[in-house]
């Protein structure tokens, strides 16, 4: 059963990857990429992540994919369909085949790294995932953490800088 379901959540997902490239209208491409990060968000369920989940939902679903539609809609972004394209799509979809061509083999002629470290699974489940997460962040990992912070802080500044039209 839960491969059946693995297998239907797959085809979904793979099918609104290729609706996302595929569209015409920017609208239905953002949509179907949408889509696409639910099916991502159910993989990690299914690999009993339930906090990488919920947040592949609230920031990608959500925030980033709210941005990109309104700047599709503030864009006004017109699709112009010409002759002149048809050779880009086929080299594109000639490339894409050999990426997942060479992706297949690497996975199939490779072998599974354990995992190692001082976190089992069973240490996880009886903690739990998002305090093993937080703790690691605001601990080990606090330094980046700050970093990125900042760095997204002088990212906000400048974009409203350039926004101005006077200063």
């Amino acid at each position: 059963m839960e491969t059946l379901f693995f297998l239907i959540v797959s085809l979904v997902a793979i099918i609104s990857a290729i609706l996302v490239v595929t569209c015409r209208n920017p609208i239905n491409s953002a949509l179907s990429l949408i889509l696409t990060f639910f099916c991502l968000a159910t993989y990690y369920v299914m690999l009993d992540a339930p906090f990488l989940a919920a947040v592949q939902v609230m920031v990608y679903a959500g925030a980033i994919m709210v941005l990109i539609v309104f700047t599709i809609m503030l864009l006004n972004i017109r699709v112009n369909a010409s002759k002149s394209q048809s050779h880009k799509i086929v080299l594109g979809s000639v490339i894409g085949f050999f990426t997942l061509l060479n992706t297949a083999v690497i996975v199939f002629k490779s072998r599974v790294a354990l995992p190692n470290g001082p976190l089992t699974g069973d240490i996880i489940k009886q903690q739990g995932h998002t305090e093993l997460i937080g703790r690691e962040m605001f601990t080990t990992f606090l330094l980046p953490f700050e970093i990125t912070s900042i760095l997204l802080l002088v990212a906000i500044v400048g974009a409203v800088i350039l926004a101005k039209k006077k200063i």
